[in-house]
């Protein structure tokens, strides 16, 4: 059995590789419960490839941070873009078809609304394997499905993380200072019991959310866009005219 490895309590200072790690794990096992559920067409969105890329979620993130140099606030927050999106629109799901592209949108809109400095949607599209002009479709259509709500708390952020630590499907990791004598990681009584994998679902009740609660999702911050962030989304204001049917596929690793 290997030995579990402790992390920072706080989740700006944990390496990025084991935080790429804890929100894999979450999301394969996400994709594992939701690809059960049978796909209907009124389900489909622009976020839909035609079949599974032929690259794993940790493997796509691990390309991501080491292309993009993005910043572990734009990782977690996809966790937080996910249960908005569920939340509101309660016929999305993360599956196998849509993770891939559904992390590509994350991280470039996260980055623009989050971070001073950002990388070119060329760059991003290249990174996750797909044409600038998807890329240009696919993060319009996120912000309209967020409904602009791009930032969320730190503190928010911070519960996401400590979640992921408490919930891994192998107990690999604990938080510093948390693991008992026994050897578990130990929680206290102000822990949310977050874990989606532990609530009961059935194919017709997905997995509104990934670890909190939507009536804790934030709601103070503002809906619109600021000047800052239209700035940063201009691009977007004259899209290409496209189809309304699902793009294809054009995920790769290379």
């Amino acid at each position: 059995m290997a030995t579990a490895q402790e992390l920072p309590l706080d989740f700006p200072a944990v390496p990025i590789d084991s935080l790429v790690l804890l929100i894999a794990d979450m999301l394969e096992r996400l994709m594992a419960h939701n690809d059960l559920i049978p796909l209907l067409p009124e389900s489909l969105t622009r976020f839909h490839s035609r079949t599974a890329p032929g690259i794993t979620v940790l493997d796509y993130l691990r390309r991501i941070v080491r292309f993009t140099n993005v910043e572990k606030s734009c990782l977690l927050i996809t966790l937080h873009y996910i249960d908005q999106i569920c939340s509101r629109i309660p016929l999305f799901t993360l599956s196998s078809l849509t993770c891939h592209r559904f992390i590509i949108a994350s991280i470039t809109v996260s980055s623009k609304g989050l971070c001073d400095t950002f990388c070119t949607n060329s760059l991003y599209a290249k990174v996750g394997g797909i044409s600038v002009t998807e890329l240009n479709v696919l993060e319009r259509e996120f912000l309209e499905k967020i409904d602009w709500r791009l930032m969320c708390t730190r503190e928010v952020l911070q519960e996401y993380y400590v979640n992921l630590v408490r919930t891994h499907s192998t107990g690999q990791f604990f938080l510093a200072g948390t693991q008992s004598s026994s050897g578990s990681s130990g929680t206290s009584e102000g822990d949310v019991e977050m874990d989606a994998a532990s609530r009961p679902s059935t194919p017709a009740d997905t997995a509104r959310t990934i670890l909190i609660d939507s009536a804790r999702l934030a709601t103070d911050v503002s809906r619109r866009p600021t000047i800052e962030q239209n700035m940063a989304f201009a691009a977007l204001q004259h899209p290409p005219d496209t189809s309304a049917n699902p793009v294809e596929n054009n995920d790769s690793d290379n």
